[in-house]
């Protein structure tokens, strides 16, 4: 799998054309994708689509869908953050606050008062990456002065003008989701002419927005938000055509863990199980996502999809 090391940054990014056909941005999924994205005290991972790493969910909420209010308390979410590590997991993905299709907004207090007693247990026993799920400048700046590593903002840089700035001058992993709305109302009526060609035009018009803040291309991946503000077609469309994003000189993130488009494509409409039962078909999609050439795949079973992406990796004659 992926490397964690200390050295210095890879060359710089390439700046998205907005062009270039999907089978070749299949092709550069290979080796000569790798990057290295150096994090703060040291840590390195090396993001290889030949080698792909796997991010672990940890929930800190009360309300996330699949498996909101977990942790009786902060030592039990660092347990369980520590054994999704040892199960496999790079990066550690901590988040706050709820963005399931429906969730209420959580103000920056309310969020670091369940963040930062994680974080700081956390982060002297583990060599994991750590990364904050959040779109609140307030939350990412208290967080990486407390040594988080990466900001995974689900809003793509559009619900805190002062975020960007934040992580300008961290110089921090970025990643960079795509979503209409506000998650909230993103799923009251999302619609699509083409939605892979019109994913990749608005994921680009926000990596835009964050090179035009200051922010390195070399710090950001970008994330195409499956489930977020998507119907159900439109998640296994984009979920088909991920290689065309590559188009964007960035790498991909895929999170497509346990979300209701598997749920519905493992037991139809009517009948789909609940999220804690589609650990299977999340690696169905896993597997679709590497052949596209994803780098991260950010899940809540650690061990499967580790074991899952070292068999895929190995039978493809790769070394990890």
């Amino acid at each position: 799998m992926g490397t964690m090391r200390s050295t210095s940054p890879g060359p710089r990014a390439l700046r998205p054309d907005g062009d270039g056909d999907a089978m070749m941005a299949k092709e550069q999924g290979g080796n000569a994708a790798a990057r290295r994205f150096p994090s703060r005290g040291g840590r390195e991972l090396t993001l290889d689509p030949a080698q792909p790493l796997v991010m672990g969910i940890v929930n800190l909420t009360p309300d996330s869908f699949s498996d909101g209010g977990r942790f009786a308390g902060p030592e039990a979410a660092v347990k369980a953050a520590l054994a999704l590590e040892a199960d496999g997991a790079s990066i550690l993905d901590l988040g706050a606050e709820s963005t399931r299709p429906g969730s209420d907004y959580v103000s920056s207090d309310e969020e670091l008062r369940r963040l930062l007693p994680v974080l700081k247990a956390l982060r002297p026993r583990t060599q994991a990456a750590l990364s904050i799920d959040t779109r609140k400048a307030k939350v990412a700046q208290a967080c990486l002065e407390l040594g988080a590593d990466w900001v995974n903002d689900v809003s793509g840089l559009r619900s805190d003008p002062e975020l960007a700035a934040v992580l300008r001058d961290f110089d921090c992993p970025l990643v960079l989701m795509h979503m209409r709305g506000d998650p909230k109302t993103m799923q009251d009526s999302p619609s699509y002419e083409d939605v892979l060609s019109e994913v990749r035009a608005e994921l680009g018009q926000r990596l835009e927005v964050a090179l035009a803040a200051g922010i390195d291309q070399r710090r950001v991946i970008l994330d195409p938000g499956l489930g977020f503000a998507k119907r159900y077609e439109d998640n296994l469309e984009l979920l088909r055509g991920l290689a065309a994003l590559h188009s964007l000189g960035c790498p991909i993130l895929l999170g497509a863990s346990r979300k209701s488009f598997l749920g519905r494509a493992l037991g139809g409409e009517s009948s789909p199980p609940p999220p804690a039962e589609r650990d299977i078909a999340t690696l169905a999609s896993i597997a679709i996502g590497h052949r596209a050439g994803v780098a991260v795949h950010r899940v809540h079973q650690v061990r499967y999809a580790s074991e899952f992406l070292r068999t895929l990796v190995a039978l493809e004659g790769h070394k990890h």
